[in-house]
């Protein structure tokens, strides 16, 4: 199988799992990262074959390199899964949470992103996937996090751009999740919640059609078009 090398990064657990044996099953060469050893190390003994890992933590100066490892362990890159990311409810606006996010999700993922585009331009082809939100609409009770969002769905609408500009076949897609069942949500006050499994399933056929956007699960497309056009004094009712 040609094009069949894919790294996820942010793969212990929740989207970034489930995509792994996604990939896995689909007879894919799979790269992982993340910052729990012992959960990469799990998934690793639960795959067996056809998968390898390192441990990354995208905010540390050593994740280039880190990646660059584990591009040479799986004998290249074809596929790009940006998954790592965090996020607080922060209403007292503590500097530190602000900017742990910050860190993760715009610092590290931009570090990522800029590597990933440049060496797939070197190859003038390949496919950068960034998972950002429907938090990305507009500003939130977690400023930080909805603008961290905003940030990678930019930054990727960018990278696309630069792509056709230079008539590469580098496709870039923007996923953005509505709720997902993990442990940054609080599964009992939200609604329209998917499991990792079923978002995971539908990100994935997403990236086969090479899709510029996708909204998870697809119902939030239509979620999103309303979000956009709240007017503030709806937006803003507690």
């Amino acid at each position: 199988m040609e094009n069949n090398k894919v790294i996820i990064i942010g793969a212990t657990s929740g989207i970034g799992k489930e995509l792994a044996r996604i990939y896995h099953k689909k007879g894919f060469v799979v790269g992982v990262t993340g910052r729990r050893i012992e959960l990469l190390e799990k998934l690793k003994a639960d795959l067996r074959t056809n998968i390898s890992y390192v441990e990354m933590d995208v905010t540390k100066n050593s994740a280039i390199g880190n990646l660059e490892t584990l591009i040479e362990k799986i004998g290249g890159m074809d596929l790009i899964i940006i998954n790592s990311g965090t996020g607080f409810i922060n209403p007292k606006l503590d500097f530190e949470k602000e900017k742990v996010t910050v860190s993760t999700n715009v610092n590290g993922f931009l570090a990522i992103a800029l590597f990933a585009f440049n060496y797939f331009n070197k190859k003038s082809r390949g496919h950068i996937v960034g998972i950002s939100s429907v938090a990305a609409l507009r500003g939130g009770p977690a400023p930080a996090y909805n603008a961290s969002k905003a940030f990678i769905s930019n930054y990727l609408e960018g990278l696309r751009f630069l792509a056709s500009k230079r008539k590469s076949e580098i496709y870039i897609t923007d996923i953005k999740p509505g709720f997902v069942d993990t442990a940054m949500v609080n599964s009992k006050k939200v609604f329209w919640m998917a499991t990792p499994a079923k978002a995971a399933n539908q990100i994935y056929k997403a990236i086969l059609k090479r899709k510029k956007h996708a909204y998870i699960t697809k119902r939030w497309w239509l979620a999103a078009q309303l979000y956009k056009i709240l007017p503030d004094f709806i937006y803003f009712k507690e």
